[in-house]
């Protein structure tokens, strides 16, 4: 019988272990363009350790995911972080871990709303994008280029997770 994860809601303090909340309340913002546009500034900042990488800017076209989901598997990127922000109208599962001497520990899932992203810290264990509804896309911004990246656990039991 696998471990049952319950989802929380994503907000700022909770997420702060694992990476930043992208989302305008409350953020810092000012007039720009002449008074017709808000710039609501530094959300996030991306982190790239250099080998050959550079940040680069994308678009995931996810398929969406019915719930309860089994986590069967997790990853990383030790060399950079990674953010994804929803470009429709869809609720998405976040999914990280704690590391414990280089294995993931201690899952958390938070329930993210369409104008919520995320910028997971570098090296953070997380699952694959999650988007509920229906199939979404996102822009994602994260290192590319040379080096290896991307390192991926497998749990010996899957987790259920739940809202």
């Amino acid at each position: 019988m696998s471990t049952v994860i319950t989802a929380q809601l994503l907000t700022k303090a909770e997420f702060a272990p694992y990476g930043q909340v992208i989302e305008k309340l409350g953020s810092e913002s000012f007039l720009i363009n002449n008074g017709n546009c808000r710039r609501h500034h530094a959300l996030a900042e991306a982190e790239v350790i250099e080998e050959g990488g550079k940040v680069g800017i994308s678009i995931f076209s996810g398929q969406h995911y019915s719930l309860p989901l089994q986590l069967s598997m997790v990853e990383r990127h030790p060399l950079g972080s990674q953010a994804f922000y929803p470009l429709g109208k869809q609720n998405w599962l976040v999914i990280v871990c704690s590391d414990s001497d280089g294995t993931p520990v201690d899952p958390k899932v938070f329930l993210a709303d369409s104008d919520q992203g995320i910028n997971l810290n570098r090296g953070v264990w997380h699952g694959v994008l999650t988007p509920l509804e229906e199939a979404s896309d996102f822009l994602v911004v994260d290192r590319v280029g040379e080096g290896n990246n991307l390192q991926e656990h497998y749990f010996l039991a899957p987790y259920t997770v739940t809202l």
